[in-house]
């Protein structure tokens, strides 16, 4: 009894999680727009699936601030501000900030010589190279998957799951915020970040100073891109 239990825990945790990381797709591509609404019924019935694995994932994604609950309305996708976006910005960069402070005191964790630090890093490079194709061509919904999968690997190479999965939820909330005012240019080339490989380069030749001039102008370019269309 109890290992029949286990697996339909197992399988509605699972359910679960896959919605939550549908619906997230589904905001990321602009397709659930900021404060569009919807209900617990609505995406079951969208998905096929019971109410309760859809209700715990539409929780997850509230507590992760894309989502927002009402008592009687149901869910609603969270608009973020350009304040927002500012404070986001910056909670970024202080977290990146310790990181490259890491690296200051340790630059055991990009040595060169070491073989697998060399194998993680090539492979967040390859990550880095499919992100600025995606960028090129001004494909966003490629982008943020490639991005998103670049600054976790990258991240990881610190070992420490609780940076990296911070570092994440936030990344995911910023596109979150941009995808609602990217998603009103025709033509996003030109308008996308490209530096993940030059990033890499940088921090596994212990060039800090560089890498972090590299992204306080990314700061400063995605701050004032996202103001310049949130003013119309």
């Amino acid at each position: 009894m109890s290992g029949s239990s286990g697996n339909g825990a197992v399988t509605r945790s699972t359910l679960r999680q896959q919605i939550a990381d549908a619906l997230r797709d589904e905001v990321l591509a602009g397709r659930l727009q900021a404060g569009q609404e919807f209900t617990v019924k609505e995406i079951a019935e969208q998905y096929g699936v019971s109410a309760t694995p859809v209700r715990e994932a539409l929780v997850d994604l509230s507590a992760q601030g894309l989502l927002e609950a009402d008592q009687h309305r149901g869910f609603r996708v969270h608009e973020y501000s350009v304040d927002d976006y500012r404070g986001m910005i910056e909670a970024r960069a202080l977290i990146i900030e310790g990181m490259f402070l890491r690296l200051d005191q340790d630059g055991e964790r990009f040595r060169p010589d070491d073989p697998r630090i060399a194998a993680a890093v090539a492979g967040v490079r390859r990550r880095g190279e499919e992100a600025q194709r995606a960028a090129a061509a001004g494909d966003l919904t490629v982008l943020i998957g490639y991005d998103l999968r670049f600054w976790r690997e990258l991240s990881a190479l610190f070992r420490n799951p609780y940076l990296t999965d911070f570092l994440h939820r936030l990344r995911v909330q910023t596109w979150v915020c941009t995808v609602q005012h990217l998603r009103l240019l025709t033509d996003l080339r030109g308008h996308l970040w490209s530096g993940h490989t030059d990033l890499v380069d940088a921090l596994y030749h212990r060039d800090n100073d560089t890498a972090r001039a590299m992204l306080a102008a990314y700061n400063a370019d995605s701050v004032a891109l996202i103001e310049r269309l949130a003013a119309g």
